[in-house]
């Protein structure tokens, strides 16, 4: 079962057990995969999928530092629990290692030899971690070992 059926079944599962925090939580985040697929007339693949959940946990920790910033700690909290709700359908980070390895295949297999090739790199390495590793983190592995070159 790939994660967006996934989303749509623990969805009816929240409405049938009452849990609001995660009903709400669901609804969000397929209301944005359903946007993102009528923007791209497709059906989203499971590398897209991840992509819109990681930009919906930015969304919440931002609201996490505005809500510290305004001295709310009742706000935090819920979106801190939000969070903690669609991280189950991330698959697991990728560490700093991983990264600078597939990033190494990826500078081999373009033939990248300075900086300014970085962007036929992230092209290449950008679908293998997508969802799975920060874009501005593997940004800057690449240009780190780009500039070692």
């Amino acid at each position: 079962m790939n994660t967006r059926d996934q989303l749509d079944n623990d969805l009816k599962e929240a409405m049938r057990s009452g849990d609001e925090l995660r009903k709400r939580t669901l609804r969000l985040v397929l209301s944005s995969i359903k946007l993102v697929e009528i923007d791209q007339g497709k059906r989203l693949d499971e590398g897209e999928t991840f992509a819109v959940i990681q930009k919906e946990i930015k969304s919440y920790q931002e609201s996490i530092a505005d809500a510290k910033r305004a001295d709310r700690p009742d706000l935090a909290d819920e979106a801190g629990a939000e969070i903690e709700v669609l991280q189950v359908y991330l698959p697991q980070p990728l560490s700093q290692n991983e990264i600078e390895t597939l990033a190494r295949e990826a500078i081999k297999n373009v033939g990248a030899t300075s900086p300014k090739e970085m962007g036929k790199v992230m092209k290449v390495l950008m679908p293998q971690v997508q969802g799975r590793a920060d874009g501005s983190l593997v940004s800057k592995t690449v240009r780190q070992l780009l500039e070692e070159e």
